[in-house]
């Protein structure tokens, strides 16, 4: 009886187990980065060093950023005419145009804050990622 007992819960977290592995693969990463990896096309000769990795699409950057911000909320976007710029947790999507579509830019906040501070200045925000500290009392200066 004991033996049943322990063959039935070792089916049932296999089936639990295999569950959660076709959800990952049908539904790929849980991440914006995820995202982008999954949804548009890889371009190393757009990299900028090792730092942002970057991806294509043939769409307007308005629409691309629409596509990723229907899925992934930022924490904070900078639009104007240079391209569309995603805060996340720890990742930034910058997102630029091309003659025929857009180049993405995934960045680690760490790199990307001091990278693109000059385009987005505070409208950031001081996500964890950034590399400066925040601007009111006690607020660690």
């Amino acid at each position: 009886m004991t033996y049943r007992r322990w063959f039935v819960v070792g089916v049932a977290v296999a089936v639990i187990g295999a569950l959660i592995a076709a959800f990952t693969i049908f539904y790929g990463n849980f991440s914006p980065r995820g995202y982008v990896e999954d949804n548009f096309s890889r371009a190393t000769g757009r990299d900028i060093g090792s730092n942002a990795i970057a991806y294509t699409s043939n769409k307007a950057p308005s629409d691309v950023s629409k596509q990723i911000t229907d899925t992934w909320k930022p924490a904070d976007q900078y639009v104007d005419g240079s391209g569309v710029y995603l805060r996340y947790d720890d990742d930034s999507v910058v997102i630029l145009p091309l003659a025929v579509g857009s180049v993405i830019l995934l960045e680690k906040m760490t790199t990307a804050y001091p990278r693109y501070h000059g385009v987005v200045g505070n409208s950031w925000g001081w996500g964890r990622g950034s590399t400066v500290r925040g601007g009111g009392p006690g607020s660690g200066k």
